[in-house]
């Protein structure tokens, strides 16, 4: 996996909530190859919801598309759900506080229908 799939993976764990789900489902039945992989995943889609740089990031559409998926993320309750997902993988170590700046990009997500979580 490249580090622009790895991103873009992340942001959709993050914000999306049928990928997160997902995760979840594999994570529970069993099937998943590698958890390193899907731990260091998940630490970054945490990441992800800590507080926005004030520096170092790519551009300010960038920052508020980022923004705006934080605001949106809150409804769904993930930031609760990644924690608890990190948790049932042993990884308990403390994520930043702050997104890095090379974190915030204009990352487009999948559009959120009922043909995501039927496929």
């Amino acid at each position: 996996m490249t580090e622009r799939e790895k991103l873009q993976l992340s942001y959709e764990l993050a914000f999306f909530p049928p990928r997160l789900n997902e995760l979840w489902s594999r994570i529970r039945i069993g099937i998943l190859t590698n958890r390193e992989e899907v731990g260091e995943l998940l630490d970054t889609a945490l990441l992800l919801h800590q507080a926005l740089p004030d520096r170092g990031y790519g551009s300010q559409r960038a920052l508020a598309r980022l923004a705006q998926y934080q605001a949106h993320a809150r409804a769904f309750g993930m930031v609760g759900f990644l924690r608890s997902i990190r948790r049932s993988l042993g990884r308990n170590n403390p994520v930043g506080s702050v997104v890095p700046g090379h974190l915030v990009r204009d990352i487009g997500l999948p559009p959120f229908d009922r043909s995501f979580v039927t496929r």
